[in-house]
């Protein structure tokens, strides 16, 4: 004969009150690593906004001005069909993409009071809009 207390399981009260602490724990933790993953990418994106212009100075050195819109940041990792007698790169391996995989956008002459524009229109891809789909450029980053 098999002891009954022995084969003993959860009953349907504690199974209930494990998910109800799993849950409530996920309710306070969640704010915060949704806040941490908007910070990294704020960080990213100050980073990325930082090297292109960086290569962007190196490049103007070299050809005593920006590349030109039609150019655009291409001509930082190839050489442009016309207009760059002295280039001297590639400025940079390979084009940084947002952190939502979206090639940077280019601006010159800027708008923001800069000589030349570096930015992302965020995730939703449109001007405008607060957290994750806030516009980041050379302009407005720490």
């Amino acid at each position: 004969m098999v002891n009954s207390k022995t084969n003993r399981g959860f009953t349907l009260i504690e199974m209930m009150v494990v998910v109800v602490v799993i849950a409530l724990l996920g309710a306070m933790i969640g704010p915060t690593l949704f806040s941490k993953v908007q910070q990294a990418e704020e960080t990213r994106v100050a980073q990325d906004i930082r090297v292109i212009e960086s290569a962007l100075k190196f490049y103007r050195l070299d050809n005593y001005r920006y590349p030109t819109q039609a150019q655009g940041l291409e001509s930082l990792v190839k050489p442009p069909a016309t207009g760059a007698d002295k280039w001297n790169g590639p400025y940079l391996e390979k084009l940084p993409e947002d952190p939502w995989g979206v090639a940077y956008g280019y601006q010159n002459p800027g708008t923001h009071g800069k000589d030349v524009e570096i930015f992302t229109l965020g995730v939703d891809g449109q001007q405008g809009g607060e957290g994750s789909n806030k516009d980041w450029g050379n302009w407005n980053i720490k």
